[in-house]
C-alpha cells in the first residue's frame, strides 16, 4: 500500500495561494498527499498531478480519482513539465509544487531498494523504466568514481575508505542486497564516528540514490522551466531534504528575481534585463516542533517559494 505523509502540508498550500479557477501542478504527485490537498480547493480549476513512479501513478491517481475532471494524472519526470503541460494544451499556470527527493513509500517499501534497514536488491530507480540501477552504480563504477559520488552528494568524509571497501568485495562478488552494502559501509567507518548521529550508512545510499536518478544533474533547468511556465502571479514552491538541492533551488529563484545585470561600473543600466520573480521566503520554512513530531522525516525539510511578476 502506498501509504503517503505529506511534508510541510499546511504551509505548501498556504505558500501556493489557491485560487478556485486556476491552474496547478504538482511535480512530484506520490500518494497525491499534497495533490489532494490542492485539488478539494479547485471549483472550475484543474490540477496536474506529475509522478515518474509507476506505483505512485496508480496510488495517486486512485485517490485523485474523486475529484473527476479537474485532476488530471500524468506518469512523467517533472524535468518535462513543459512538454506534459503542452501536450495538455496548457501555456501557463497558477502554481507549481515540487517535494524533491524520496517519498516515505519508497524508502518503506523493501522491494525498491532506498532503505539501509529493509534488505533488498540494489535498485533505488525511482522510475521502474530507466536502466541504470543502484546495482550498476556499485558494481561497475570506478573506485575514483564512486569515491566522488559518495562524497559530493552524500557529503561522506569516509568516502574514499568507503569505495575502497566497495571495489574490495565487489572483486570477489557482486555485491546485491541493500544489507550487504550497509554492512561494508558500516565497516568502513572508525567507531567512534558511529556512535552519535544517523545510521552510518545514510550519506552513502543517498548519494547512489541522487547519481542514480540523476537528481540533482536536471534540477536547475527543471526549476528554471517551470518558473517559465507560471502565469504572472503564480506561485512556485519547492521542497528540498538535501543541502545540494536546497542551493540550487535557492540558486535558480535568486537568478530570476534578479533585474539589471550590467557590469558594476555602468553608470545607467544598458541590458534591460527585468526580474521575472519575488522571492516569498529570503530563508527556507522549516517544519515546526509539532509536524515533526508526526513525521519526523521532515526534520531536513526546506521550503522555498517565489511569485512570478
Amino acid at each position: 500500500m502506498f501509504v503517503h505523509v505529506p511534508v510541510m502540508l499546511e504551509p505548501c498550500i498556504d505558500a501556493l495561494n489557491i485560487r478556485p479557477d486556476g491552474i496547478y501542478v504538482d511535480g512530484t504527485m506520490g500518494g497525491a498527499g499534497h495533490s489532494s490537498e490542492i485539488a478539494k480547493r479547485l471549483v472550475n480549476g484543474r490540477l496536474v498531478a506529475i509522478d515518474q513512479d509507476s506505483d505512485a501513478i496508480a496510488a495517486g491517481g486512485e485517490r485523485l480519482s474523486a475529484y473527476g475532471e479537474r485532476a488530471i494524472v500524468v506518469e512523467d519526470n517533472f524535468k518535462n513539465m513543459k512538454n506534459v503541460l503542452s501536450s495538455l494544451g496548457i501555456r501557463g499556470v497558477d502554481g507549481i509544487l515540487m517535494d524533491l527527493g524520496v517519498s516515505s513509500y519508497q524508502l518503506d517499501c523493501g522491494e525498491r531498494g532506498f532503505s539501509y534497514n529493509i534488505d533488498a536488491p540494489l535498485d533505488m530507480r525511482m522510475s521502474r523504466k530507466q536502466k541504470l540501477s543502484a546495482y550498476d552504480v556499485v558494481n561497475t563504477y570506478s573506485e575514483q568514481d564512486l569515491a566522488d559520488v559518495i562524497y559530493n552528494y552524500g557529503e561522506e568524509r569516509f568516502s574514499r575508505r568507503i569505495a575502497a571497501n566497495i571495489v574490495k568485495k565487489r572483486s570477489v562478488d557482486p555485491i546485491e542486497t541493500t544489507l550487504e552494502l550497509a554492512e561494508i559501509i558500516k565497516a568502513s567507518i572508525p567507531a567512534s564516528n558511529r556512535r552519535e548521529g544517523p545510521h552510518p550508512a545514510k550519506r552513502t545510499f543517498q548519494a547512489i540514490r541522487i547519481e542514480v536518478n540523476n537528481e540533482l544533474g536536471m534540477l536547475h533547468d527543471a526549476v528554471s522551466d517551470a518558473v517559465d511556465m507560471l502565469n504572472k502571479g503564480g506561485r512556485i514552491a519547492i521542497i528540498t531534504f538535501h543541502s545540494l538541492e536546497d542551493r540550487i533551488v535557492k540558486t535558480v529563484f535568486a537568478e530570476k528575481a534578479k533585474g539589471c545585470v550590467c557590469p558594476p561600473e555602468f553608470p545607467i543600466c544598458v541590458c534591460g534585463h527585468q526580474p521575472q520573480v519575488k522571492l516569498i521566503t529570503r530563508k527556507p520554512i522549516e517544519a515546526d516542533e509539532r509536524e515533526l513530531e508526526i513525521n519526523p522525516r521532515a526534520r531536513s525539510a526546506k521550503l522555498r517559494v517565489a511569485e512570478k511578476l
